[in-house]
């Protein structure tokens, strides 16, 4: 909550403009019952029908300053919610970028809350700044203008719709219990459906389609039955409002009478006290309970939900500055949890530019999270990741993002031209710089046969091999200038040549190139080579590593460099 007020404090301008114009929305309110009044008493009543319809026409004239007063606030909406919006999108990315637990998988409950909970929170805050600041200054003006017009008859307006909003107020936190029942099974039909559609090829295997079926619908139920709860809910509290709004008026027909034979009031008074009514007050306090019921009471409890389970990220942002381009690793070590075995243990290496490290070794031992390490996406346990002398974590972001580069195998590419796709890391890259690093990762062909830079590409490369869419990013980081590069198997889906020369390429740009292997040919072309095994980590080049290393030379030996180069790593 206190972000959520803190981001539209930043737009304080925004709000205080929205409020002005509410005010001159309001304007009709305050006055449409007086003016009607005094049509009545000084003109038609009066036998003076002219002056009766000026003064209807001067409260035309009010009506439509409200109608613009209110398109102003349509118009400046936009200022206030679509920052909100951003910030909240930003603050669940950032968390869950900086959650470990969520790096390897999919987090459906991140998805829920983005498509779902900041969406509530945009379009709630909409309502408010529009529905109910409207509906609480035409009630406030409409009330201050029955008060003046019509004294006598106040009282009998004021205590049935305190009564009913005390009422209403007292069945709201069943129904926050309620909303936020909906939001909690929203989230867990989204836990249930994103396991199945990311786990197909297990359930389609296991022939688990019916458990699957089963589990999915089981939380559509569950919320299905949350949300005719809360529909329930509503009309209970619709009920009450709609006899707070009524119960007025029967007064009004039943005092008024009198208070007119008596010449407390006169006709015109009375009029006005019905138009205040009908047109103003009633309407308002109807569609200020259900907004209060819908619009705020969801805005609550998505603001609640994201407070209890957006992750946060607890990282300061580095600040510091690297003296060069060189890798120090000493004694690091990383496990995923205080008590699960280490992934890395005792690992210490130097890299300096021009060095072309290949680290190999079974699926499952950590040479992704060596990537990881290196980027600073996360902070060893124990010992030390500098880059330019400087922890690679700490280091500023607009630095490390331009200076170190990850290419995973998971390739990612949006919908959009070929050009847009090519310069997201390098927006200043110019066509030629673009076609040259085309060509020096071998595709080319790929990028004639789609028809240039400004081919269209679908959505995650629709209608590309897993093959073209890695030259296509592979392309998209030579371009860039970062003086680190590391390739996650990368090439995994490239045959060998292709791979070679990819790698050949990325070598010749003279940073540092860590290449995490996916075929042992990356170990031949490496400068040196890291062996991971689940102990300490060895180094060394091929050839040493032949004499030394057990596993290294059983890996060389189950792979036969003239017959066998599309063999992967064995698992562990």
């Amino acid at each position: 909550m206190r972000f959520y007020l803190s981001t539209l404090a930043g737009h304080r301008r925004g709000v205080l403009i929205l409020l002005g114009w509410s005010m001159l929305e309001g304007i009709p309110a305050f006055f449409g019952g007086k003016l009607v009044g005094t049509a009545v008493d000084q003109g038609f009543a009066a036998g003076n029908p002219l002056a009766g319809v000026l003064w209807l026409l001067a409260f035309a004239a009010l009506a439509v300053a409200g109608a613009l007063g209110q398109r102003q606030v349509f118009a400046r909406l936009g200022d206030v919610v679509e920052p909100m919006r951003d910030a909240l999108v930003t603050r669940v990315v950032n968390g869950v970028l900086d959650d470990p637990t969520h790096r390897r998988t999919p987090d459906a409950s991140a998805v829920a809350m983005i498509t779902r909970h900041v969406e509530v929170v945009r379009d709630a805050t909409a309502g408010v700044l529009v529905q109910a600041r409207a509906l609480l200054v035409t009630t406030v003006a409409a009330l201050i203008g029955l008060a003046t017009t019509a004294a006598a008859l106040i009282w009998l307006v004021v205590l049935p719709i305190v009564a009913a909003l005390v009422l209403f107020g007292l069945l709201l936190p069943s129904l926050a219990k309620r909303q936020r029942d909906v939001v909690m099974a929203d989230e867990r039909t989204a836990e249930a459906s994103g396991a199945v559609l990311t786990g197909l090829r297990d359930v389609a295997a296991c022939t688990a389609s019916a458990e699957a079926y089963q589990d999915v619908a089981r939380q559509v139920d569950h919320q299905a039955k949350a949300s005719v709860t809360v529909a329930w809910a509503n009309a209970l509290r619709a009920t009450v409002i709609a006899i707070g709004g009524f119960t007025p008026i029967v007064m009004l027909v039943a005092f008024a009478p009198p208070l007119v034979a008596s010449g407390q009031l006169t006709t015109g008074a009375v009029l006005a006290a019905v138009v205040y009514l009908t047109s103003s007050v009633n309407p308002a306090l109807h569609g200020l309970a259900r907004t209060t019921s819908t619009v705020v009471m969801r805005l609550m409890v998505a603001l609640k939900r994201l407070q209890e389970a957006a992750p946060r990220s607890g990282r300061e942002i580095g600040t510091e500055i690297p003296a060069n381009g060189e890798f120090v690793l000493r004694d690091v070590t990383f496990g995923w949890s205080p008590d699960a075995e280490p992934v890395l243990r005792g690992l210490s290496l130097d890299l300096r530019p021009g060095d072309h490290l290949a680290v190999v070794g079974p699926s499952g031992i950590g040479k992704s999270t060596m990537a990881s390490l290196l980027t600073g996406l996360m902070p060893p346990d124990n010992g030390c990741v500098l880059f330019g002398g400087a922890p690679v974590d700490r280091v500023a972001p607009t630095i490390r993002h331009h200076a170190i580069a990850l290419i995973p195998q998971e390739t990612y590419l949006f919908t959009g031209t070929v050009r847009e796709n090519l310069t997201l890391l390098a927006p200043w890259a110019t066509d030629e710089d673009l076609v040259d690093a085309v060509k020096k990762v071998g595709a080319k062909p790929l990028l004639d046969g789609l028809g240039g830079l400004d081919a269209p590409l679908g959505h995650g490369g629709e209608g590309l091999s897993a093959g073209e869419a890695q030259l296509l990013a592979l392309a998209r980081v030579f371009v860039t200038s970062a003086s680190v590069v590391i390739l996650d198997e990368a090439t995994s889906h490239l045959d060998p040549a292709a791979e070679a020369r990819v790698e050949r390429a990325f070598a010749r740009r003279e940073g540092i190139l860590v290449v995490i292997a996916h075929r042992l040919s990356s170990a031949l072309r490496a400068n040196r080579v890291l062996v991971m095994d689940g102990g300490k980590p060895l180094l060394g080049s091929h050839e040493h590593l032949l004499k030394t290393s057990a596993l290294y030379g059983q890996l060389m030996l189950a792979w036969d460099p003239t017959h066998r180069e599309e063999t992967p790593l064995p698992k562990r």
